[in-house]
Parts: C-alpha cells; structure tokens; sequence
C-alpha cells in the first residue's frame, strides 16, 4: 500500500491511518474554528481557514500527528447581526468537541490537542477539556488561553516589520495577513477598511454584538497586513504550540 504522506486525517483511507498509528502516530490536533463575519473583505470561514492551516503545521513540526478536521461552526453569538454568520450554543460546541476526542481516544490516539482559532471558542474549550480528559484514556490538551493567541498574533506582525499592534484582533491586519498567505484570491482587496481602533471592550463585545463596537465588522487596519506577516504569524503560533505540546506529552 502506497501511504500519502498528507498529515491531514480526513484525506488519508482507514488503512493508511492505522497504520500510522501501529507506527507510532499518536497525537490528533484539532482545531476549533467558525463560520462568522470578519468584515467586508475577509471569507466567513477565515477562523476555519486558519485552523486547517495551523493544525497542519503544527501536526508537520511533531513529526508523530495529524491533523482532524476543523470543528465548526461555533459560539459567535455576537456576530449574528452581520448576515452568513452561523452560531451554536457553547454546550452544542462542547458536545461535538467531547465526540471528536472519544472518537480520536478509541481509535488508539493518545493525546488529543484542542486549537480553538475562533475567540467564542476559547471558554467552552476550556471548560469542557477537563471534564472529557476525566473520561477517556487519551491525554487532552487544550491550547486555550486567548491573551497568549493575541499575544502571539501581534508578535508576528511584528518579527515581518509591521508597526502595528492589535489590542483585540477580528478582521484587522492580523488575520487579513493570515488568509493573504493561505490563500491571498479570498481576500477582497478593494473592500480593505479600518475598523474600530484602540482598546476594546471584550465584554461588551460579547454581551452587545460586534455591532455595538464596529458597523463594518471589523477591529484595527486590516490596510497593514502582508504576505509575509501572515506567515510570520502562521509560524509563531505553530511553533509555539508544538513546543509546549511536546512539554506537555513529555510530562505525561
């Protein structure tokens, strides 16, 4: 049997992911992303586009993964004034996170790697990662702290030369660099507007809508990103997260 060498789980056959495992796969990342608006210029699917493609190179750098399919959609509540946006309850999202990981433990995975790439996602992440770990025999772990996810955004916008910093990222010059170097056609160059500036109020972003902070829907300039910063930003977090996946399975 010839093997593809592709890391990403749903495009291999059966056979091709048990043998990977009798080989000494075993970790599955899964990212947790959305179907929701990010302004006037970015896809719906930007925090799932971005979950297929951290998942995938962070699965590369452990050499011993692959990557699942991305979870979607999920809690984006506070974008449905803004029409394609799709939403789910928290304990809906929590629910099809609890299958993937039993689904991922009984085929013999060991650790389960939880990516959420979408803000509303972070919590019910959070909450729900314990309360499975307690239940299967796989390790969970559930790279979920938001502030660190931002953190590691504007470090990337920063180590490709871009002097922008981004309080509270949406649809700004962090994520727009992130589809330009996915996939550059889905970026609507002649709709690049800035949004809300400046600081933000997150809880009230998610107690009034986005509507309430920005009528276009998005956060900072999206007029600064770049190729090179999206890939910059891609690689940061990959790395990042495959570092401390490493800790945590060494740990185990």
């Amino acid at each position: 049997m010839s093997e593809r060498t592709t890391v990403r789980l749903a495009e291999r056959t059966w056979p091709e992911v048990e043998s990977a495992l009798e080989s000494g796969t075993r970790t599955a990342v899964v990212a947790v992303g959305s179907v929701e608006q990010h302004g006037p210029h970015l896809p719906l699917l930007m925090d799932t586009l971005a979950g297929d493609e951290l998942s995938r190179r962070i699965a590369e750098k452990l050499g011993d993964a692959l990557a699942a399919p991305t979870i979607r959609p999920g809690c984006s509540g506070h974008h449905m004034e803004f029409p394609g946006t799709i939403t789910v309850p928290p304990e809906t999202l929590m629910d099809l996170v609890r299958s993937y990981c039993e689904s991922l433990d009984e085929h013999g995975f060991e650790f389960v790697v939880l990516v959420p790439t979408h803000g509303g996602n972070f919590a019910p992440v959070n909450t729900v990662a314990p309360e499975v770990a307690r239940d299967i025999d796989a390790n969970v772990i559930a790279l979920a702290d938001l502030d660190e996810n931002m953190r590691l955004m504007n470090e990337g916008l920063r180590s490709a030369g871009v002097e922008y910093e981004e309080p509270v990222i949406h649809a700004g010059a962090a994520e727009t660099a992130i589809v330009l170097a996915v996939n550059e056609g889905l970026v609507d160059t002649d709709e690049l507007a800035v949004g809300t500036e400046g600081e933000i109020s997150v809880a009230r972003l998610l107690s009034e809508g986005f509507k309430s902070i920005t009528e276009n829907g998005v956060l900072g300039d999206p007029r600064e990103a770049t190729v090179e910063a999206g890939e910059e930003i891609l690689e940061t977090i990959a790395t990042a997260y495959a570092d401390r996946i490493e800790a945590e399975r060494d740990a185990a």
